[in-house]
C-alpha cells in the first residue's frame, strides 16, 4: 500500500517570540514491511535542520529560529510504501536493552486496579503470550471510551484509566502501564494511521504500541482500534511513553499567547484504497 501523509504544525504569538527551538520526530523509517520512498521536512523561518538519532533509533531533527518571530510552520510530508506484516516488526533499529521498556515513566505509573486489570485480563488467555496481549489489547478498547475533549498530553495512563476516556495516545499509555506491570517489554509508538471511511484530513497522528513476544520479537498494537498494527500504519518514532516520541517538542523565548494549529492529511496512492475506521 502507498500512503501519502502531509502534517503541518503552524505556531503564532500575539507578541513575537525572540528565539524558538524545536525538537522534531517527524521522520519515518524503513523496516520489513515498510519502505519511505519520498520524505522532506520544510520550516518557514530561516533555520537550519540539523539531523540526528536518538537513543531509541528515532531520526530526529532540531532547529533554532532566531526572533522576532510571529509566525512559524513547520512541514514534513512524503510517501511511504508498507506490506502487511500482521503487526511483527522486523528489520527496525535495536540498540536498547529489553529492560529499558519495563521502566515506568510519570506517564506509565501503574497503580494496583490498573495492575489487577492486567492480570484478570492476561490470566483468561490460552497461555501463551500473544494471545494474552490480544485479550489486553481488546479489553484496554472496550475500557476506554474515546472523547477527544476528555485528557490532554500531560494525562497520566491511571487518570484515563480510572475516567474511563480518552485519546488514541491515552489508550497506548495504558496498555503500556499494564503490559509493564506484568513485566512484559512495552514501547509508545507515533505516527500515522490511514482510515478506510475516506476521512483523510485529521486533528492529529495515531499512537499505538509494540510489546516484545517471545519467538516472535516486537508486535505492534493498536488498542484504539482493538487490533494489531496493520499496513495502514505507518510507523515514525517509538519512546517509553508520548513524551520520548512526540513528534514536535521545543520551547521559546519571549512571545505571548501561543496558538497552535495542526492539520494532518493521510491518503492513500493505492486505486483500492485501503485503511481502518
Amino acid at each position: 500500500m502507498r500512503i501519502k501523509i502531509s502534517h503541518e504544525t503552524h505556531y503564532r504569538y500575539d507578541t513575537p517570540a525572540t528565539l524558538v527551538i524545536q525538537i522534531l520526530r517527524l521522520t519515518p523509517r524503513g523496516h520489513a514491511g515498510q519502505f519511505v520512498s519520498d520524505w522532506r521536512i520544510e520550516v518557514s523561518s530561516d533555520a537550519r535542520l540539523q539531523k540526528s538519532e536518538d537513543p531509541f533509533g528515532n531520526i530526529v531533527h532540531t532547529f533554532t529560529a532566531e526572533g522576532p518571530v510571529e509566525e512559524l510552520t513547520v512541514t514534513a510530508a512524503g510517501e511511504v510504501e508498507t506490506e502487511e506484516t500482521h503487526g511483527v516488526i522486523n528489520g527496525a533499529i535495536d540498540r536498547l536493552p529489553l529492560g529499558i521498556y519495563l521502566r515506568d515513566t510519570p506517564l506509565t505509573e501503574p497503580t494496583p486496579d490498573l495492575c489487577t486489570f492486567a492480570r484478570d485480563t492476561m490470566a483468561a488467555s490460552d497461555g501463551t503470550s500473544l494471545d494474552a496481549l490480544h485479550r489486553l489489547n481488546a479489553a484496554v478498547h472496550q475500557h476506554i471510551r474515546f472523547d477527544t475533549r476528555a485528557t490532554s498530553v500531560a494525562t497520566p495512563a491511571a487518570t484515563a484509566f480510572e475516567e474511563g476516556h480518552g485519546v488514541c495516545q491515552d489508550l497506548a499509555h495504558v496498555f503500556l502501564t499494564a503490559a509493564r506491570s506484568v513485566d512484559v517489554p512495552c514501547r509508545y509508538v507515533g505516527g500515522y494511521l490511514l482510515r478506510s471511511d475516506g476521512q483523510n484530513e485529521q486533528e492529529a497522528g495515531h499512537a499505538w504500541v509494540e510489546a516484545f513476544v517471545p519467538d516472535l520479537g516486537w508486535v505492534g498494537f493498536d488498542p484504539a482500534h482493538g487490533i494489531a498494527a496493520t499496513e495502514a500504519h505507518v510507523r515514525v518514532a517509538t519512546g517509553l511513553d508520548y513524551l520520548g516520541a512526540a513528534p514536535v517538542r521545543g520551547t521559546r523565548y519571549g512571545g505571548t499567547s501561543e496558538t497552535l494549529d495542526v492539520a494532518v492529511s493521510v491518503s492513500s496512492r493505492n486505486p483500492a484504497g485501503g485503511g481502518i475506521q
